[in-house]
Parts: C-alpha cells; sequence; structure tokens
C-alpha cells in the first residue's frame, strides 16, 4: 500500500513560525513533525509515500530527500506553482504517483499513536475514515458514525474527522484537476452508505496553532 502525507497547507494559524518554515518541518520532539508521520508509516509496513508540497515547498524534500534514510521512497506532488489546491485537489493532482489500489491519506498538521495497520476498506467502500472525540477548539464535530457508517450532520454525537482515512482511488475518478475540497466528495458518497470509519479514541492532536505546538513539543521532549 501507498501512503500521502498532507503537506501543502499554508500554515497561516501558525505565524509567525511559518513565514519561513512550512508547516511541516517545525521541530516537535526534536525533530520535524512530518518524520513522525513517516516513521509510523514505516512501521506500519508501508514503502511508498507520496508528499505534497506548496508553501514553502521546496524545503520539504531538501529535507527529507528521497526517503533512502528509511529505506523507502518518496515522491513529491509538487503544487508551488498553482498555490496549495486543498485536500480533494492535492489527492487528484497526486492520482498518478498513487496507482490504481487504495491508498492511505494522513494529514502532515497532526499527531497521534494511531496504528495505520488498522485501515480496511470494505468491498463497495469508497472510503474509510478515523474519527476522533471532539477536541476543545473544535466542540461541534463533523460527522456521525452509526455502526461503521460515517453520516452527514444531523445525527448526534458528531465526532471529529481526524485527517486519516483509506481512499479507493474511485472517489476521485474523472474529476479534473484543481482547487476541490474533500468534504463535498465525501458527503456525496455518504448518502450512498459507502464511506466506512471507525472511532479513535487514543493520543491524537491538531496541530494548528503555536500553542499547541509547543506543548505537544514540551511533551515529546520530555519522553526522549
Amino acid at each position: 500500500m501507498k501512503a500521502m502525507i498532507l503537506a501543502a497547507g499554508l500554515g497561516t494559524r501558525m505565524r509567525p513560525l511559518t513565514n519561513y518554515t512550512p508547516k511541516p518541518l517545525l521541530l516537535v520532539g526534536r525533530k520535524p513533525l512530518i518524520e513522525w508521520h513517516i516513521e509510523k508509516l514505516v512501521a506500519a509496513g508501508i514503502r511508498e509515500i507520496v508528499i505534497n508540497i506548496a508553501h514553502l515547498g521546496w524545503q520539504i524534500p531538501e529535507t527529507l530527500g528521497n526517503g533512502e534514510r528509511w529505506n523507502i521512497q518518496i515522491r513529491y506532488s509538487d503544487e508551488q506553482r498553482e498555490g496549495a489546491l486543498e485536500t480533494a485537489g492535492g489527492i487528484i493532482k497526486a492520482l498518478p504517483l498513487l496507482g490504481k489500489q487504495p491508498f492511505l491519506v494522513v494529514n502532515g498538521d497532526i499527531w497521534c499513536d494511531f496504528d495505520f495497520n488498522n485501515l480496511t476498506l470494505k468491498p463497495n467502500d469508497l472510503a474509510q475514515l478515523v474519527l476522533v472525540p471532539n477536541p476543545p477548539h473544535h466542540p461541534e464535530g463533523d460527522f456521525a458514525l452509526l455502526d461503521d457508517r460515517v453520516c452527514n450532520q444531523g445525527t448526534p454525537p458528531l465526532y471529529t474527522f481526524s485527517g486519516i482515512g483509506l481512499y479507493s482511488p474511485m472517489l476521485f475518478a474523472n474529476l479534473p484537476q484543481g482547487k476541490r475540497p474533500l468534504a463535498p466528495l465525501l458527503r456525496s458518497s455518504m448518502i450512498q452508505r459507502r464511506i466506512g470509519g471507525q472511532l479513535y479514541t487514543g493520543d491524537w492532536r491538531d496541530i494548528g496553532t503555536p500553542e499547541r505546538l509547543h506543548e505537544l513539543d514540551d511533551e515529546l521532549t520530555a519522553r526522549a
């Protein structure tokens, strides 16, 4: 299985830290945030990773290289010319690198101890999403979870989308390249009951602000 790390965001909430450094390269626990993802993906048996880049994107391949350090292959989907294409737009552009089999996608601005081996697709599903309890900064949640089906808002309780998912390329089939959010694609497929999901209650963090970054950095540094 291949994986994609979404690393093309502008990091506006993280300013001024992201004025000169892309958010995935900000240090937590003495190494760039994105390296925690790479190590967890490698531990799950992933050997091919695609990373999309935009804001100050050239710094990411300069730092990570081709993956030789982890005995894997890293390839880059470059959005620097277009600007960040949002989640679905970034995935669509990267499809030629991701292939025809289901692939894992993880947001570059989260931290978690989720085991990526726990993601599977049922035969008719287009995606499986990992949901988490709503954090204080997002109390309204995103989606409902009934049995193993992710549903549109309106059926409480609602949970927050973690930014971790396993996707079939068919979810993005025949869509043109360009800026495109992911949520509308997911919601239309939820109506067809083709989006599976699971609730994860372990350690998950949205590292979206300097305060949350520093909090995680203090914790990880103390563990080292």
